[in-house]
C-alpha cells in the first residue's frame, strides 16, 4: 500500500455538534466518541461552549478530557478564543486587558494539551504581537482566523501579516476558514429564506448574483427598490458575508498556516459539499505542503432546524468520507 504523499490530518471542531450539544442529546464525551468513529482524530474545542465553569477549568474536567482522548483514539489539537472587548458596559477592553485575556486562553489550551489557539478575527495585531512571547514560551501557536468576508488582501489581514513577518515569531500564524471559498450560495440558506417568507424572485436574484460573482453589495438597493421585506434584506446582507476567492492564494502564506477550519453548510448524499469546492481546495493544501489538521466546522444546522431534526453526526461523517477520498486514504474495505 502506497502512503499518501502528504501529512495532512483530519479533525473536527466540536462546534460542529452544537445543535445536539445544546439540546443535550450529545455530551462532550459523545462528541469526542463520534469524532473518533469517523476518523476525525484531532479535536478542536470552544472552551466557552463546552467547559463547565469557564474560564475556570476544573481538575475533574481535565482528567475526564484526557481519559476521553485515550478511550476514543483522539488527540487535543486546538482551542478557540473569543476576545470579549465589550465585557464591561460603557468601555472597550484596554490592550493590557486584551493581552491578559489571550494569555488566559493560552493557559487553558496548555491544560487541555492543545498546541493551537484560534484567535478570532477581531483580535488586534498589536494584541497578537504582545501575546506572542508568552504563547511561544508555552509552546502554543496563536493563529489568526481568516474568516469571510476577509481575505489576504484585506487591510486588517495585511496589518496582521506585517506583524507576523516583522517579528518572525514562530507563535504567530494563520488559520484560514474555508468559508472564504464559497463558490455557490448555500442552498440551505436560500431555502430557509423562502420558508421564512422571502419573495421567490428576490431569492433567485440574490442567489444568481452571488453565483455569477456579481455585485452583491448592490443587492440591498435592488431589494429595497423591489419592495423586499426583512427576510429579503437579511438574505441580501448575507450574500455580502460569503465570498469566493481563489484557493491558490493560500500558497503564498502556507508557511504561516497551521490549521484549517473546514467550514461546510451542506454535505450531500453524494458526500460532496454543495457550496465549497473541496476537490479544488485540498490539492492546494497538498501542493503547499500543509501538514496540520483539516478541522470540520458544520454550520448548516441553523438553516434547517425549522423543518427537521439536525443530524450533525451524519453531516460530519460525510465530510470525512470526502476528505478521506480527496486525501487518498484507504480503508480495510479498499485494500
Amino acid at each position: 500500500m502506497t502512503a499518501p504523499a502528504h501529512q495532512i490530518k483530519r479533525g473536527v471542531s466540536l462546534y460542529s455538534f452544537q445543535e445536539e450539544y445544546f439540546l443535550r442529546t450529545m455530551s462532550v464525551e459523545d462528541c469526542i466518541r463520534v469524532a473518533g468513529e469517523v476518523g476525525a482524530r484531532g479535536i478542536e474545542l470552544i472552551p466557552e461552549q463546552m467547559i463547565p465553569g469557564f474560564p475556570a477549568v476544573s481538575d475533574e474536567f481535565v482528567e475526564s478530557w484526557f481519559s476521553w482522548m485515550e478511550r476514543y483514539g483522539t488527540t487535543p489539537v486546538a482551542t478557540d478564543l473569543f476576545l470579549d472587548t465589550k465585557l464591561h458596559p460603557g468601555r472597550w477592553l484596554s490592550q493590557e486587558e486584551q493581552v491578559a485575556s489571550v494569555c488566559r486562553d493560552v493557559d487553558i489550551a496548555v491544560r487541555l494539551g492543545a498546541t493551537v489557539v484560534r484567535a478570532i478575527i477581531n483580535t488586534p495585531p498589536e494584541v497578537m504581537e504582545e501575546s506572542a512571547p508568552y504563547a511561544e514560551e508555552q509552546g502554543v501557536r496563536l493563529l489568526l482566523e481568516v474568516h469571510a468576508p476577509f481575505h489576504y488582501e484585506h487591510p486588517w489581514i495585511l496589518q496582521h501579516l506585517e506583524v507576523m513577518h516583522r517579528t518572525g515569531s514562530p507563535a504567530l500564524g494563520l488559520m484560514p476558514d474555508m468559508g472564504t471559498y464559497v463558490e455557490r450560495f448555500p442552498r440551505v440558506v436560500s431555502e430557509r429564506a423562502l420558508r421564512d417568507g422571502a419573495k421567490p424572485e428576490l431569492v433567485d436574484l440574490v442567489v444568481s448574483t452571488y453565483d455569477d460573482h456579481g455585485d452583491t453589495h448592490a443587492l440591498m438597493d435592488v431589494v429595497n427598490y423591489r419592495g423586499g421585506g426583512p427576510v429579503d434584506f437579511g438574505l441580501a446582507r448575507q450574500a455580502t458575508h460569503y465570498i469566493w476567492s481563489e484557493p491558490k492564494a493560500m500558497l503564498e502564506h502556507m508557511p504561516l498556516i497551521g490549521h484549517i477550519q473546514a467550514k461546510f453548510y451542506e454535505m450531500t448524499e453524494d458526500e460532496v459539499e454543495y457550496s465549497i469546492p473541496y476537490d479544488r481546495i485540498v490539492p492546494v493544501l497538498v501542493e503547499g505542503g500543509f501538514d496540520g489538521y483539516l478541522s470540520s466546522e458544520y454550520e448548516g444546522n441553523r438553516h434547517i432546524q425549522d423543518v427537521h431534526p439536525v443530524d450533525s453526526v451524519e453531516q460530519v461523517r460525510r465530510q470525512h468520507a470526502m476528505f478521506a477520498r480527496l486525501l487518498g486514504e484507504t480503508t480495510g474495505e479498499d485494500a
